[in-house]
């Protein structure tokens, strides 16, 4: 499944203030998710596979790394726990690096919010607006970035321009 998600990342030191501010939403929670995505060499983007508790995936992505939000153009394949599957990856295109996090996941309509907790680089809230079949328009999912990047008070210095994987390679 190919879609278009307008997202930002942010360092967030008080992840548990930002996460009650949401709750005043009443937004769904799909849960706390355990997740290891092992991101794989490749020469266009980036290729990871999730491996959680709620979420399984093999996730191409490609975004530009600028600290605002920005556009992500994504290729999902959803499937059940496969070992097979990694194996295949790994002897095609061998380990780039391992995120290892835990993941509080919410919904308000097309908008996921991530609360994460990540080994060894911290504390961070994502938003992503999704259009999964082209009938929103970047536009509009810029707009709703916007809208709670202002909703949870944050500062442009605390966008994150770089992927977890990034911050993981350049601090090791």
């Amino acid at each position: 499944m190919s879609h278009v998600n307008f997202e930002f990342k942010a360092r967030a030191a008080n992840i548990k203030q930002l996460e009650e501010k949401l709750l005043t939403l009443n937004p769904f929670f799909k849960g706390e998710d355990h997740q290891t995505d092992t991101y794989f060499n490749v020469e266009v983007g980036r290729l990871k596979l999730r491996e959680g508790n709620i979420e399984n995936a093999l996730i191409w992505y490609d975004r530009q790394n600028i600290a605002d939000a920005k556009q992500s153009d994504i290729i999902l394949y959803q499937h059940q726990p496969d070992k097979s599957l990694k194996d295949i990856l790994i002897k095609m295109h061998g380990i780039k690096v391992v995120v290892d996090k835990t993941r509080r996941i919410y919904f308000i309509d097309n908008v996921k919010f991530h609360f994460d907790l990540v080994k060894e680089l911290g504390t961070f809230v994502e938003v992503e607006a999704i259009d999964s079949n082209g009938s929103i328009g970047i536009d509009k999912l810029k707009q709703q970035c916007d809208f709670y990047f202002n909703f949870f008070e944050l500062n442009k210095s605390d966008f994150e321009n770089y992927s977890y994987s990034d911050l993981l390679l350049e601090k090791n």
